[in-house]
């Protein structure tokens, strides 16, 4: 199974400052542990820089022109909510964020690879139509998945979210269109307060699984056993995205979970599975949450080894 790896430089010019948990060391870490001999077969590709008309798929136009004009000083930085921080650098590494998910997906659309893994931040599932949030700019799953649409005219695609938090723009954006489906489980309480199960979108095409604080493996893989995989399958997308967030490792400092390396590993064969039988394998995945960087590079690495087939 060809699996491509989509990344640029401008994802580590993101600098939200010393104390900030969503730090460019991330994406080292994540980058380092790829660079193992197990992953010489992934094709490593660079990610572009989505346009603004691209963006406009999933955000206004105010909107993104207020975050490209956003560009402080060197070495300063200006906060737009008390988590979300943008640096000199942000604005550039976000339309490489967003742009990497569409590459992702023309990559598996055009058949030359079967899976992507997108290896880029700031992260995006947080970030509403026109509202920043949860260290997000813009959205880059929805983009992907609305590119997906305008340039290869698929109809249904879904989003799988196993990041720690849940993903309330993904949501926001997908909750009104039928044919758009999400599909999360998250620590409930925790950041940012929304994914309750009663919401279900226009069509039910919503599916929340919220997580208690501690909820360890067994809890994890029945919430996705026996609720959202089931969902998922029913709704039979033709593409799945994927907002990998690996913040609810037991090692992860923001949240409360007790996920072990092995369940990231086990979600992506279960998702994959699902992708095989209704989008001829495609599957993209997204980089989101992640914290301890010993966690998130072995968790990665377990994730992206799956979809190479060597996992």
């Amino acid at each position: 199974m060809s699996t491509a790896l989509f990344t640029h430089p401008a994802c580590l010019e993101h600098d939200p400052g010393e104390w900030h948990p969503e730090c460019p060391a991330r994406l080292r870490a994540v980058l380092a542990a790829l660079e193992d001999e197990t992953f010489t077969p992934l094709l490593r590709e660079v990610a572009p820089a989505a346009t603004r008309e691209q963006l406009m798929l999933a955000h206004p136009p105010g909107y993104i022109d207020a975050i490209l004009a956003t560009r402080p000083e060197a070495g300063e930085t200006i906060a737009l909510d008390a988590d979300t921080i943008m640096s000199a650098g942000s604005a550039q590494a976000a339309l490489h964020a967003a742009g990497g998910a569409m590459a992702g997906v023309d990559a598996v659309m055009a058949g030359w690879a079967r899976t992507a893994f997108v290896a880029v931040r700031p992260p995006g599932h947080h970030a509403e139509p026109a509202r920043p949030g949860g260290f997000c700019l813009f959205n880059n799953v929805a983009v992907a998945a609305k590119w997906a649409r305008e340039r290869w005219g698929i109809r249904r695609v879904a989003v799988a979210d196993f990041d720690v938090h849940h993903g309330n723009g993904t949501q926001a954006i997908f909750g009104p269109d039928a044919d758009l489906f999400y599909a999360s489980s998250h620590q409930s309480p925790c950041y940012p307060g929304t994914g309750e199960a009663w919401e279900h979108g226009v069509a039910d095409n919503v599916v929340n699984a919220p997580l208690a604080p501690g909820a360890d493996s067994a809890a994890f893989r029945a919430a996705w056993s026996g609720t959202i995989l089931p969902a998922l399958d029913a709704f039979a997308p033709e593409l799945l995205l994927v907002s990998a967030g690996f913040d609810g490792h037991k090692a992860d400092p923001l949240a409360q979970l007790r996920l072990e390396t092995a369940d990231f590993a086990w979600i992506t064969a279960a998702l994959l599975a699902v992708a095989e039988r209704h989008g001829g394998g495609r599957m993209v995945s997204v980089l989101e949450g992640g914290y301890d960087l010993v966690a998130l590079a072995a968790a990665a690495a377990a994730h992206v080894r799956v979809m190479m087939g060597a996992g």
